[in-house]
């Protein structure tokens, strides 16, 4: 990390807004259970959807006992892909709303209600319709495609809501579905006049979001990815930390505010790209993991980053889970279910705080 983005070595007596650090045992109750929860739902989600597997036929398909047969298939080669990719994916995304959340001090941010999920969306919907990548999209073409409208909406919409040089929640939420709503309507706008039709279902697919197109081949960018980019924003937890005591603390304390957030920004943008490009937009799982893991560890970024990572994951597997066995044999798109269940949180969230509040 630069200089200009490592803070001073004077220490904070003040502790960021919010919870302060959870007891070290504490912490660690959280993680085990939240690992356990996540497992228990990895397991029911490969035994449970339109064909039901018994336990003891999973359990020998993932421990290599199982002979080939129609039950060890639909486990290792159509829904473990298919869970593997929720976690990546749902932690993911909860972990650039934590970061969105304190870059912008304001609790109502996450990649979907600012544009960034619906940016990157146009940008793979760009791509597909172009045909840029000669089929190899879902590898190199495809997520660079989302990262350019990922951070074109985030630039967008950061640049309008700070009109004046300030910057309320309300105002931020507004830019952020106005560039929503003008980004969808571009790409539909792209297959009209491509004279496309077909690619429909594939725009609606990024629209709504889901898991259903995993495949062991395309696990590893956004798994490479989450990884790189959880290590380094663990990196920047200390000046993340620095940035909630407000932007006169922090530049004070050393921090380059402008400098990093841009940085930051970029970082999340990648991230946010990423993810989509693999699953679609799925909506708000960005804003709730973070508000569930500050209410169980704190606001330090250092542990939240990993709680938030962790129920992301478990919320999205969950989510999936639903949406294979709500309307079985129909799937049904899985942010169609986080919608229903992020939108009364907003909601909740808006009606608690008034306009204006940060963090």
């Amino acid at each position: 990390m630069s200089t200009a983005l490592r803070p001073a070595a004077t220490p904070v007596r003040t502790a960021p807004p919010g919870r302060g650090p959870a007891h070290p045992g504490r912490y660690a109750l959280v993680v085990t259970g939240l690992v356990l929860a996540l497992a228990a739902a990895a397991l029911a989600s490969l035994a449970l959807g339109s064909v039901r597997v018994p336990p003891g036929h999973v359990l020998d398909a993932l421990t290599g006992r199982a002979a080939p047969s129609p039950h060890r298939t639909i486990v290792l080669d159509v829904r473990l892909p298919r869970v593997l990719l929720g976690i990546v994916v749902g932690a993911g995304l909860a972990v650039v709303g934590a970061v969105l959340q304190a870059l912008v001090r304001n609790r109502l941010a996450d990649p979907f209600l600012l544009g960034i999920s619906s940016g990157a969306s146009a940008g793979a919907v760009l791509v597909l319709v172009l045909g840029i990548g000669g089929g190899v999209t879902t590898t190199l073409a495809l997520p660079a495609g989302a990262f350019a409208g990922a951070l074109l909406a985030l630039v967008l919409v950061y640049g309008l809501a700070r009109r004046g040089g300030t910057m309320t929640g309300a105002r931020l939420l507004l830019a952020g579905v106005a560039v929503s709503y003008i980004l969808s309507a571009l790409a539909t706008l792209l297959l009209v006049v491509a004279g496309r039709p077909e690619q429909f279902q594939e725009a609606m697919y990024w629209s709504l979001g889901g898991l259903g197109s995993a495949r062991w081949d395309t696990l590893a960018l956004p798994a490479a990815v989450l990884a790189l980019g959880v290590a380094a924003l663990l990196t920047l937890a200390r000046p993340l930390d620095l940035l909630l005591t407000g932007e006169e603390g922090a530049t004070v304390l050393g921090l380059d505010t402008a400098r990093f957030r841009a940085a930051v920004f970029v970082l999340a943008s990648l991230v946010t790209a990423v993810m989509v490009a693999a699953s679609g937009a799925v909506g708000f799982v960005g804003l709730m993991a973070p508000h569930a893991a500050r209410l169980a560890v704190g606001a330090p970024h250092r542990r939240l980053l990993p709680v938030a990572a962790l129920g992301g994951a478990l919320a999205l597997v969950l989510a999936d889970l639903g949406a294979r066995t709500v309307a079985a044999p129909q799937d049904i798109p899985v942010g169609v279910l986080t919608a229903l269940t992020g939108g009364p949180f907003l909601l909740w969230l808006m009606r608690r705080r008034p306009e204006g509040t940060p963090l």
